[in-house]
């Protein structure tokens, strides 16, 4: 899985696409917002920058900021585009470049830790513990298991319109095709799974995992947890919410 993802992230028009992705996610401008005082004094280490959506929004408003990426076309591209910024090629799940506690804010955004298997997610979120200095704060996005049952619903791709209804079902079939072992009904009982989704026309796949299940996948590392939806910014506070929200994405802002 990580291998696979890899060789689409090293693709140079996959970079060039992200290239050309300037806008902040509702989640991230509420976070940004709410922690603007305090990321004044801070480090921040901004993973799986790509082509440095975040480094626009976040760089100018910390006091020290470094951009990485494993793949080396999306370095040489922020390089460019931002030289006043540091940026290094770098594996999330080997940050030993880094000594221990050197970050105050760490942010992981579009669902970058989903691109690899669990041991290795678990590895990355035990690197970033590390490198996170106490009382700091590590903010990512995850895709989001109980929306992507509503993907796996052929009903739910019905619309009023006959056209979009066509585009909706070719693909739903698409995704059915390449995740033949999953069924919307097991869905329904996993906490986790790998689905290879239509992102770059299915070329990737993605690490999806239902909120109340990633809350202990922290729980090790991080004691203060708090959720947002994506597009909207809207702290999920309740159990109620957790639990019924079909965001494809959802944010997750974590304390050690």
């Amino acid at each position: 899985m990580a291998d696979s993802n890899y060789e689409t992230y090293c693709d140079p028009a996959i970079a060039r696409y992200y290239q050309q992705i300037h806008q902040i996610q509702g989640a991230e401008s509420a976070i940004l917002d709410e922690l603007r005082e305090d990321l004044a004094r801070a480090r921040l280490l901004d993973i799986g920058v790509g082509g440095g959506r975040t480094t626009q929004y976040f760089a100018p408003v910390v006091a020290d900021y470094v951009g990485i990426d494993y793949s080396e076309v999306m370095i040489q591209g922020c390089r460019q585009r931002f030289p006043s910024y540091r940026f290094e090629r770098m594996d999330g799940r080997d940050l030993g470049q880094f000594c221990d506690r050197s970050f105050d804010f760490v942010l992981f955004s579009f669902n970058g830790l989903d691109y690899v298997g669990q041991s290795d997610r678990l590895q990355m979120l035990q690197e970033i513990h590390r490198v996170l200095r106490p009382g700091g704060y590590f903010c990512f996005s995850s895709h989001n298991l109980q929306g992507l049952e509503l993907a796996f619903n052929a009903v739910q791709q019905v619309s009023w319109n006959p056209l979009t209804t066509y585009i909706n079902l070719v693909m739903w079939l698409c995704l059915r095709l390449k995740n033949r072992g999953i069924t919307a009904a097991r869905l329904k009982t996993m906490e986790t799974a790998i689905v290879r989704d239509e992102s770059h026309n299915f070329r990737l796949a993605h690490y999806y995992i239902r909120p109340q299940h990633q809350l202990q996948q922290l729980h090790p590392w991080f004691n203060t947890i708090r959720v947002f939806a994506w597009q909207t910014g809207r702290e999920l506070s309740t159990p109620q919410d957790l639990a019924t929200h079909t965001a494809q994405w959802l944010y997750y802002l974590c304390q050690p």
